[in-house]
């Protein structure tokens, strides 16, 4: 009797693990991608870049006609718009391009890890056509979509803000009780693409990062190879590293 209880809390408890684990496999792409804070904007869009399949993303160019180029990839609940008038006057000899990821914004589609990838290379060849040199700035999960790019494309500089190695380690430090490397599909393992950039490189990490751990944005720094210059920005958080003089500078001296 005693035995047959056992077996079946065990039942219970297994079944019940696996309804977890399921759960979060099916709804991974919700917790990675919260695109509903941009759903409201403000500021209507002056570009388009239209994808495979007639999916059509929208977003903004500031300081038209330059000879260098910008681009910026946003964090993953972030509203890119909100960037336009500081990106634009902070670097006033460069084209700024601000492209929201698939449903973010007024950009129709699903995201994943995979079309967001083939998106940022879409806008890169766009801009290439116009501009001599391209930059790009990747923030957060924008910096996994920032280091793939340049090591497809041949990018002037990097510039990654509060980034991480792997998104799957990421993850299994905020869920270690899950098999989240058997679970995860969009994976955006930093750490695998480093070796291929060959562009110069700053990692900004704030230094009171709630979000994203500090051994997960070294660990990405270890996996380049020559090593990337590394600002800390004192007293920020991982939401508003923008907001100290540091970042500004920091981002001022290396891009100009």
């Amino acid at each position: 009797m005693f035995l047959r209880v056992v077996l079946a809390l065990v039942t219970l408890a297994l079944l019940a693990y696996g309804g977890v684990c399921l759960s979060m496999y099916l709804g991974q792409r919700q917790q990675i991608y919260h695109p509903e804070a941009s759903w409201r904007v403000q500021q209507p869009p002056d570009f388009t870049l239209v994808r495979e399949g007639g999916v059509t993303l929208r977003g903004w160019v500031m300081n038209p006609g330059k000879p260098k180029a910008l681009l910026y990839f946003g964090g993953n609940g972030e509203r890119i718009e909100d960037a336009r008038s500081s990106l634009s006057a902070w670097f006033p000899d460069r084209t700024i391009y601000l492209l929201p990821y698939r449903g973010y914004a007024a950009s129709e589609g699903e995201p994943n890890e995979a079309a967001l990838i083939g998106d940022a290379a879409a806008l890169f060849d766009d801009a290439a056509r116009s501009h001599a040199q391209v930059a790009v700035i990747g923030r957060s999960l924008g910096s996994g979509v920032a280091v793939q790019l340049a090591a497809r494309r041949p990018v002037e500089r990097l510039v990654l803000v509060t980034p991480f190695d792997s998104l799957v380690q990421v993850a299994a430090g905020y869920f270690p009780w899950l098999p989240v490397n058997a679970l995860m599909r969009d994976r955006f393992e930093s750490w695998r693409y480093a070796k291929d950039i060959h562009c110069p490189v700053l990692v900004i990490r704030a230094d009171g990062d709630e979000v994203i751990p500090a051994a997960r944005t070294m660990a990405l720094v270890r996996a380049f190879a020559p090593p990337p210059q590394v600002q800390v920005v004192t007293d920020a958080g991982h939401n508003t590293v923008q907001d100290h003089a540091d970042y500004r500078v920091s981002l001022d001296r290396f891009l100009q």
